[in-house]
């Protein structure tokens, strides 16, 4: 399939609603042929307690139905420590023209990430922006960049959701069928996800 392939990474320890909608959003903001969920085995930046194989059936039980979307278990299959520069040249080689989709958040983190520059040679990165978020802390950020001519912002309505929260709710008893697809939350009950212990 030819056209533009955005990228999805995450830990998705769990995916949530916010996850399903940067994902349409991307499509379709950024007219994009497809979307490639990435679940990244081992993050370098924070510990995650649940296995890669649970967290990619997780991403698989939230994105399943969304056209457009699959997912990629390329870092699953490699294993090790992900870094974003490893996955963003596997993209170039196997997928063609890539954009990396990213939150400001996580932007305004890019130029401590590994080998940013060469992250840009690989893959154009895709900012997704709330109302209200700070283009001049955004501009400093491009500042410190080789290639920020390979970085685009598209608007995105927040939902306030976190991974973190979820995961506590669900240690605490309370419900989460408001912040996950209803497969997830299926799935977290059946694997007895997140439970206090």
């Amino acid at each position: 399939m030819n056209g533009l392939v955005g990228l999805l990474g995450g830990t998705f320890d769990p995916p949530h609603l916010g996850h399903v909608e940067l994902a349409r959003t991307a499509l379709r903001e950024l007219s994009l042929a497809r979307l490639v969920v990435v679940v990244v085995c081992a993050p370098p930046h924070k510990p995650v307690d649940t296995d890669a194989e649970t967290r990619f059936r997780l991403a698989e039980a939230a994105f399943r139905g969304l056209p457009h979307v699959e997912l990629s278990r390329h870092e699953l299959d490699r294993a090790g420590r992900s870094y974003t520069v490893d996955t963003a040249r596997w993209a170039h080689e196997e997928l063609g023209e890539s954009v990396w989709i990213v939150g400001a958040d996580e932007f305004a983190d890019f130029p401590t990430w590994r080998n940013p520059d060469e992250v840009l040679d690989h893959v154009r990165l895709a900012v997704a922006t709330r109302p209200g978020f700070e283009r001049e802390r955004m501009d400093e950020v491009l500042k410190r960049l080789r290639r920020p001519d390979r970085v685009t912002f598209f608007d995105l309505e927040p939902i306030p959701i976190s991974s973190r929260d979820i995961r506590a709710r669900v240690a605490g008893g309370e419900p989460i069928a408001r912040l996950v697809p209803g497969a997830v939350e299926a799935l977290i009950a059946e694997l007895d996800l997140y439970r206090e212990t």
